[in-house]
């Protein structure tokens, strides 16, 4: 087995409302939806993105075209205009997620 990072096999979109974020990870080929479906799971989500939350992650399995979304919860405590963080509005945590590294 081999270690890679999701972005060599998926791209994803991002973004909030209110304390929430959501990000859709989609895959490039099915073949690695598949394969991806039981290492990329909520729990695995919400460790990777501890630093940011102490809410829990919902999965959402989207098989029919190759993708998962994830809300992340209390990312932003208050709000977007509370938040002091330089990307306020989470539209790169996309790219935090496809540096995760997971094996195939």
């Amino acid at each position: 087995m081999a270690r890679i990072q999701l972005k060599e096999i998926a791209h994803a979109r991002s973004g909030d409302k209110g304390q929430k974020t959501n990000i859709s990870l989609i895959f490039y080929e099915q073949g690695m939806y598949e394969k991806a479906e039981e290492k990329v799971t909520a729990d695995r989500i919400e460790a990777h993105f501890s630093h940011i939350t102490d809410g829990d992650v919902e999965r959402y399995d989207l098989p029919q075209i190759g993708a998962f979304n994830f809300v992340i919860n209390q990312t932003r405590p208050l709000g977007v205009a509370a938040s002091l963080d330089f990307d306020a509005h989470g539209k790169s945590l996309s790219w935090h997620l496809l540096e995760m590294e997971i094996e195939v």
